[in-house]
């Protein structure tokens, strides 16, 4: 299962590939690819491909709805017995999937890929390592940022996820949260075959405020501490302009600082009310009760199933 996003020239070579590593491995196999409306050619080699290999599944979501949304729509139309998903642009290897599939026959439900030696530019591989740091402690757990999305799950697991129906998603988070039995793998990590990455630094801050916001109440929790150690600090410093007041007659001196530390507070009051407003903003995106995608077409499927 393969979300697809501007990865047309990808395409034939990864076609190519998963079918040569797939068919050594087990010839039942279908490949799910989801165009996640890249509007760059990507569905019309999509649809050729589903054309010449009725193995090729084929589904054109509506609009542009992200990666891990696309991924909810293959994985609601993966049928196997056990089902890997993986990025399109080659740098999860279809060579590696035999690794992932030998580890999980040990008994896992779902054995996720270790990436050794990235092939990512530096500044993606920094603002990675930042991402999983961030959340690691935001989220008060270990965070591997070498885990992605590359894995392979069993149907058990893929119809546990499938119960999952909040908006602000996560895959290997939601996965982790299934609490079935789950393994790791290490895998060669492959260079980009073509294009660039589509995850800005912008979408990655965006991504991972919707990761620390609906997976935990930590921010909230520390966001109180603040207030109460800035509650105490004012207090005892009241405490002293009081004492030298009242034992030396010495007053406060300057309205400066007064006025500096009253926009100081009023921002990190601002703050900490953002904070609050993004966990009400998540609230009320969940009470619409909306799908998560729209399909707009499909190839090798029977009435859309």
């Amino acid at each position: 299962m393969i979300p697809v996003y501007k990865a047309r020239d990808c395409l034939g070579e990864l076609y190519r590939r998963l079918v040569q590593a797939l068919e050594s491995l087990d010839p039942d196999f279908e490949l799910v690819l989801v165009e996640d409306d890249g509007q760059d050619g990507s569905w019309e080699e999509i649809a050729s491909l589903a054309e010449r290999d009725p193995r090729v599944k084929g589904i054109r979501l509506s609009r542009n709805f992200g990666q891990h949304y696309a991924i909810s729509a293959g994985l609601d139309h993966a049928f196997g017995d056990w089902v890997v998903v993986m990025d399109c642009d080659l740098q999860d290897q279809p060579e590696e999937i035999e690794k992932l599939y030998r580890k999980a026959q040990e008994g896992f439900e779902m054995v996720f890929a270790r990436r050794i030696d990235r092939k990512d530019a530096r500044t993606k591989s920094l603002r990675s390592h930042l991402f999983g740091r961030v959340l690691s402690w935001l989220m008060d757990a270990k965070f591997d940022e070498t885990v992605a999305n590359f894995s392979v799950s069993s149907q058990k697991a893929v119809r546990a996820y499938r119960e999952y129906r909040e908006r602000d998603r996560a895959f290997f988070m939601i996965m982790r949260d299934i609490g079935f039995s789950c393994a790791f793998a290490d895998v060669d990590h492959g260079a980009r075959y073509a294009g660039t990455t589509s995850y800005s630094l912008r979408k990655l801050i965006a991504f991972a405020t919707q990761v620390i916001v609906s997976t935990s109440t930590r921010p909230l929790h520390l966001s109180i501490r603040f207030g109460a150690i800035v509650a105490s600090m004012s207090l005892a410093y009241a405490v002293y302009l009081i004492g030298r007041r009242v034992l030396v007659n010495v007053g406060v001196a300057g309205w400066t600082s007064l006025a500096v530390l009253i926009s100081l507070f009023f921002g990190l009051l601002f703050i900490q009310l953002g904070i609050i407003g993004l966990y009400l903003g998540k609230t009320f995106e969940e009470s619409k009760r909306r799908p998560l995608y729209h399909v707009a077409e499909y190839r090798n499927y029977v009435s859309g199933e």
